[in-house]
């Protein structure tokens, strides 16, 4: 946590808190890492002063499932099938990976994702192969600065993943104790769960005893179409009795009716990640479905071997696709979508932190929070001149935007660069580490397996 004093003043605060509120002209007072007061002209002296004038202070994003690993392999599969995907990446890529490939995938992948404004990043880590592995996977996130959820999984390889009868990796309870014996740190520890049919039933059943003995969060992926696959996975687990308000439910974009009932009943979150959903073939991202069960999701990226990793995408993706889903077969009947940018905005920060189980320390701004804030420079010709701030986050802006991100206080992103990272040596391993998953793979480019020829 930083022990700075700031006090960033004169930008237009969108809280996405109910009871702050938009403050424009305002002012966010951060003490040891945690807002202390919001307000106009507050009188703060021997404090750093960090001018907001002519941008928006916001509350960092919240992506809630990226498998950050994949970052060294960034566009490999930029136009693929959901049945393509697994079998390029967790039945072969995943297997070349070495520990030190893991961790500049999530360290490189961390660092793009505050880049573009995500302070709150759950990495869904399913590349376990080995401990060594794991442990590279969370001194990335450690060594970006970000505030992450650890979301511990298998290793890859399809006999993890058909029915499989091996059980959740025993070394989470060695991780557990040796990083996250607490539950107070900027990185937390949950549970990469595969749902029953992934699992057979009874390390299902297992695998959620597990989590909730160690007392934590478990994420899972239910309803993804798979050609000749007939699971439902959700039904599966309220049979097994598994369901809880502990758990989030990743896509559900072929969940049933019923299971989605059950999901709501159940106290449990969803995060959608729609862009890749419509990309693959998930399904039909199931916001407005979940919204009317009281389920209000979060977003995420999911793969940048396939996505964009930035949230902008995400927000706009899940918004046009959801009002173009209110078209009715005929001009007699208006057009009355439902679904507004303000929604998507708070699915992007307070319903994503609330999916984390964080919502007491992150997602909107309001004193007794973690300082996690992001400044978006509106003076630029994407997004200038400003009429409705939140329209300005959703519809217009970009990673081009994000001048400056905290992270509990301490400065990560400061006038568009970042705070003490060589990004040339960030470069430099990315390509070395690519070059190595992708030869193994035999996926490397011909161009890239030597130096680039001058043009």
């Amino acid at each position: 946590m930083s022990s700075e004093r700031l006090l960033i003043r004169n930008g237009f605060v969108v809280s996405m808190d109910a009871e702050v509120g938009n403050v424009p002209y305002g002012d966010v007072l951060v003490e040891d890492g945690t807002i202390a007061e919001i307000g106009r002209g507050l009188d703060v002296s021997e404090a750093e002063d960090v001018d907001a004038t002519g941008m928006i202070v916001m509350p960092g994003f919240v992506d809630t499932h990226r498998h950050t690993w994949q970052t060294p392999v960034r566009g490999v599969l930029p136009c693929c099938t959901l049945d393509h995907y697994f079998a390029v990446m967790l039945g072969s890529v995943g297997g070349h990976y070495r520990p030190e490939d893991v961790h500049v995938g999530n360290y490189a992948g961390a660092l793009e994702a505050l880049n573009g404004g995500v302070t709150t990043l759950l990495d869904w880590s399913h590349i376990n192969n080995t401990p060594d592995h794991s442990d590279a996977a969370i001194q990335g996130l450690k060594d970006a600065g970000i505030r992450a959820v650890y979301a511990h999984g298998v290793p890859t390889g399809g006999e993890w993943w058909a029915f499989s009868d091996l059980e959740h990796p025993e070394d989470i309870r060695r991780i557990r104790d040796t990083y996250f014996s607490s539950d107070d740190g900027l990185i937390t520890l949950a549970l990469a769960a595969r749902a029953p049919g992934n699992s057979n039933f009874e390390v299902a059943k297992h695998d959620w005893e597990l989590a909730r003995e160690l007392g934590i969060r478990i994420s899972v992926h239910v309803g993804m179409r798979l050609t000749n696959v007939h699971v439902t996975h959700v039904k599966n687990m309220h049979e097994l009795g598994l369901l809880g308000p502990d758990t989030t439910y990743i896509h559900c974009t072929d969940s049933t009716d019923e299971e989605l009932d059950l999901i709501a009943e159940t106290g449990g979150t969803a995060s959608v990640a729609p862009y890749v959903e419509m990309l693959m073939g998930h399904g039909p991202p199931p916001t407005g479905k979940l919204i009317a069960r009281g389920v209000r999701p979060s977003l995420s990226v999911d793969v940048v071997s396939s996505v964009p990793g930035e949230m902008f995408t995400q927000m706009r993706t899940a918004l046009v696709h959801e009002r173009i889903g209110a078209f009715t077969a005929t001009p007699d009947e208006p057009f009355s979508p439902a679904l507004s940018h303000r929604e998507v905005l708070e699915f992007a920060t307070i319903e994503g932190a609330r999916a984390c189980a964080l919502e007491d320390k992150v997602g909107s701004l309001a004193p007794g929070k973690q300082a996690d804030i992001v400044l978006l420079n509106v003076q630029a010709i994407n997004t200038s001149p400003m009429v409705d701030p939140v329209g300005t986050i959703v519809v217009f802006a970009d990673t081009s935007n994000v001048d400056s991100v905290f992270v509990a206080g301490r400065a990560v992103k400061r006038n568009g660069e970042f705070v003490g990272h060589d990004l040339n040596r960030v470069f430099e391993r990315l390509e070395e580490s690519r070059n190595h998953i992708l030869s193994g793979g035999g996926l490397l480019p011909e161009w890239a397996a030597g130096p680039m020829a001058a043009v």
